[in-house]
Formats: C-alpha cells, structure tokens, sequence
C-alpha cells in the first residue's frame, strides 16, 4: 500500500506546501510513511490539474490518496466530480482527508471485510456531500466577489486588478523576440487572452510610429 500525498492552493501567491507537516504527523501517527508528493497552484474548481492526474496515473489499486481537506481534492461541479469520483473508483484509490474522520479507516490494515465495506459506504456518502460544500463554498465566494465589484463599479471605486508591468514588458520582447506564444505561457503562466492583449498593443504602438 502506497500513501500518495496530495496538497494543493489555487494561486501563485498561496502556499501549496502549508499542511505538508500535518499531513505527515498524521501519517506517522498511524505508522505509515507518505510514499510520494503532487504539488501544485491551481483551481480546485477545475477538473484539468495536472498534479493531480499524475497521481492517479501512477497509482496501482488499493493506494491511498492523502489530502488535508476534501476541498484541497474537490471544488468541482457536480458532473466534473462524478467523472474524478469514477476515475478514483476504477483505480481502486481510497482517499482519506483529516477532515473526514469515517476515512481514517481506509488507512487501516486491520479492519475486517465487513467493518472496511460499512465504513467504505459511510465515507463514500460523507465524501460526496463535503465535495458538495465545497462547490457551494465555492460558488458563494464567487457571487459575492461579482456583487463587491459590480457595487465598487456603480459608485465608481472599481479599477480592476492591476496590471503587471514587468510581467507584461517581458512578454512584449518575448513576443517582438518571436518567441511562440505556447512558450510564453509556459515561462509566464499567463493566458493566451493576455498575450493577444500585448501582442495588439504592440502591433498598436508600432503602426503609430
């Protein structure tokens, strides 16, 4: 049996590593060793993590998925977290969250047959509804940030995110350089909107000259 640890922060600017420590007092508290790690900054609202599908491609059945909060796994809508849920399921990976004690179990070799398929069931109910909270969680944050800005922008108080300068004059000599725009990203880790955006205002800037 492999512990597969999975710790992940939605921006740049989280710390994806912050339960690393708690998760491996938990593992050494049930006499096991964290076998391997995936990191990463992305959106647990999106199904597309590459960290996350790394995991599960190298995980053989019966290997535990090991995350700090059901949300760290899941922020997904319904119909994603099925289609993630299957893959689990296919795979034969349990997952286990320090926030859902009834998984705890799935890190236990000594349960019986019948003891692992009741607790197996509870956990598999507990872990759809945490999943379902996290989505709503999720959802409400996003409403009330859309209402504080469409608010701020009524009363004129509303400038947006600023804009990255430095960021954005090194991708305007990338660009000018010839540098392809799927290098950008990859270097930047911006959008191909934003690129198209500074592309246009180079083509802009240099017509005028």
């Amino acid at each position: 049996m492999f512990v597969r640890a999975y710790l992940r922060a939605s921006t740049d600017e989280q710390d994806a590593t912050r339960a690393k420590d708690q998760l491996k007092a938990f593992a050494r508290e049930r006499g096991f060793q964290v076998a391997a790690w995936y990191v990463e900054n992305e959106s647990g609202a999106k199904l597309a993590r590459p960290e996350l599908f790394r995991l599960l491609s190298d995980c053989e059945p019966g290997d535990i998925l090991l995350v700090e909060q059901v949300d760290r796994l899941s922020r997904l809508t319904s119909e994603d977290w099925e289609r993630l849920k299957a893959d689990l399921m296919a795979r034969s990976v349990r997952v286990v969250a320090l926030d859902l004690p009834t998984s705890w179990v799935m890190a236990s070799t000594s349960t019986d047959d019948f003891t692992s398929r009741m607790f197996g069931a509870i956990n598999g109910m507990l872990l759809d509804m945490l999943a379902a909270v996290a989505r709503k969680d999720y959802d409400d944050r996003r409403r009330r940030q859309a209402q504080g800005q469409a608010k701020a922008k009524a009363e004129g108080r509303y400038k947006g995110r600023p804009e990255d300068t430095d960021r954005n004059a090194g991708i305007a000599r990338m660009l000018a350089s010839g540098t392809s725009w799927s290098a950008i990203q990859s270097l930047t880790g911006c959008s191909r909107a934003t690129i198209a955006k500074i592309a246009k205002r180079g083509q802009a800037g240099s017509q005028q000259h």
